[in-house]
């Protein structure tokens, strides 16, 4: 089964709607509580990097009975040093966006941390492509 779901950059009013999605469609499903919890983390995240840095983005999620992957296409300024940027704390969120309470650079840790998969790829003045995938057991 596979959902897709776009993203406008800055609709901060939207943020969090497809995870809202997916953790109800996982719940329908019977998939256990720490997997939910795990996958709508990361989903979060990844769909809230969007929403504060991005153009626009498109996320693809597809569960499959071995595992959940998230797939999420962003056009935008990309990230110049995945490196730096996979460290705690670190942001290049703006002023505005620290005010409503996000860009406090947990994000992209956060999605590492709660993935069995994790692959970042970025492509500056471009945009960002990120794989995410949960095994379900």
């Amino acid at each position: 089964m596979t959902m897709s779901f776009q993203v406008d950059g800055g609709d901060f009013s939207r943020a969090g709607y497809a995870s809202s999605r997916i953790k109800k469609m996982l719940k329908q499903l019977n998939v256990d509580s720490s997997i939910i919890r795990r996958t709508v983390v990361a989903l979060y995240e990844s769909e809230v990097n969007i929403v504060a840095h991005a153009y626009r983005g498109v996320i693809e999620v597809n569960i499959d009975p071995a595992y959940i992957h998230m797939e999420l296409k962003d056009e935008g300024p990309g990230i110049a040093d995945i490196e730096q940027a996979m460290q705690r704390g670190y942001s290049t969120a703006s002023p505005q966006v620290r005010e409503m309470g996000f860009g406090a650079g947990m994000g992209l840790a956060n999605i590492r941390d709660n993935a069995d998969e994790f692959d970042l790829k970025s492509d500056v003045g471009k945009g960002t492509t990120l794989n995410i995938k949960i095994y379900l057991p």
